[in-house]
């Protein structure tokens, strides 16, 4: 078996597959962007459904019922909303999807995490149509107006988008169809996977989305877009615009933008791969068990500072 043809197994491989089918049924300004771990926790929230009209697979249009699973403040009120698409083959309700969506609903947002056809990668037109269907607030049968249609949201309150691997690059798309997404975050977001090259949507300046909007985050092991630190460098450039020196480990920006990498040092396992949000074997290890220190540290690289990132775009 070639490399390649390795590496193209192992990405529509990921994790054990699921489709996550349904059943029948302006911009503002950023805040402060401050330091990670300012943001307090503490509200109350409920946990919802939903369903929205997604890209079903093989198709080219919004044309297959996809769920919703999201939780949002008890407290009086209306809220911004933050959308998390999870990564190739993987379970929307897993345990990074799940643990994003809890602490940006206890920051104050309407949060959820939306399955969509993930069961496979693709190239530019595809993912686009995946994002088009969920971020196309003017689509009353988005998941994004049907966030939006929901009693605690408030959407002119400010959009973010979340999401690892595939769907951080739909995260990185989403404001091409929405202008009032205002940041993106994306784990094992890059412009070439494999021998999908996605400069051509996702490279600085060929999206709606501009670069002081958006924090890229991957492991210097990523298999998929490195495997080495030099690779990866490459691709956060061309991905951002961003150069911080030929042995940059980070290249944020005074507002929190721009990308960093996580150091195999730094995960529990040692393994800083695509996967590094998972507590160990790499992209073969469970979804349902996290690296500590990523889903409760406040180092730049780990869940909180990342959502905390996210929180200064939006008005409360």
């Amino acid at each position: 078996m070639t490399t390649t043809l390795r590496c193209l197994l192992s990405l529509a491989l990921v994790t054990a597959a699921c489709t996550d089918l349904a059943p029948a049924p302006d911009p503002g300004d950023p805040g402060d962007p401050g330091a990670s771990g300012e943001v307090t926790q503490g509200l109350t929230t409920t946990s919802f459904t939903a369903t929205y009209t997604g890209q079903g697979n093989g198709a080219t249009t919004c044309n297959t019922s996809f769920n919703i699973s999201g939780q949002e403040p008890t407290d009086a009120g209306t809220f911004p909303v933050f959308i998390y698409t999870i990564g190739t083959t993987e379970t929307f309700t897993n345990a990074s999807a799940t643990a994003a969506v809890a602490a940006m609903a206890s920051r104050g947002f309407v949060a959820a995490t939306v399955a969509y056809n993930s069961g496979s990668f693709s190239g530019c037109s595809t993912i686009a149509g995946k994002a088009k269907c969920i971020f196309t607030g003017a689509s009353s049968t988005s998941a994004l107006a049907q966030l939006c249609a929901r009693p605690k949201a408030d959407c002119s309150k400010g959009v973010v988008a979340g999401g690892f691997s595939q769907g951080a690059v739909i995260a990185t798309l989403a404001k091409n169809f929405d202008s009032r997404v205002r940041a993106a975050w994306g784990m094992g977001d890059g412009v070439t996977y494999s021998f999908f090259n996605l400069a051509s949507c996702m490279g600085n300046g060929n999206r709606t989305l501009t670069s002081d909007r958006l924090r890229a985050v991957n492991g210097e092991k990523d298999q998929f877009i490195g495997p080495t630190q030099n690779n990866v460098r490459s691709q956060m450039l061309t991905l951002t615009g961003l150069s911080c020196g030929s042995t940059a480990t980070s290249c944020l920006q005074s507002n929190g933008s721009g990308w960093l990498m996580v150091l195999n040092g730094q995960v529990g396992d040692g393994s800083a791969d695509h996967c590094y949000m998972r507590s160990s074997g790499d992209c073969g290890g469970s979804q349902s068990s996290l690296d500590a220190g990523w889903q409760t540290g406040t180092a730049a690289w780990e869940l909180n500072a990342n959502l905390d990132w996210l929180n200064t775009f939006v008005t409360h």
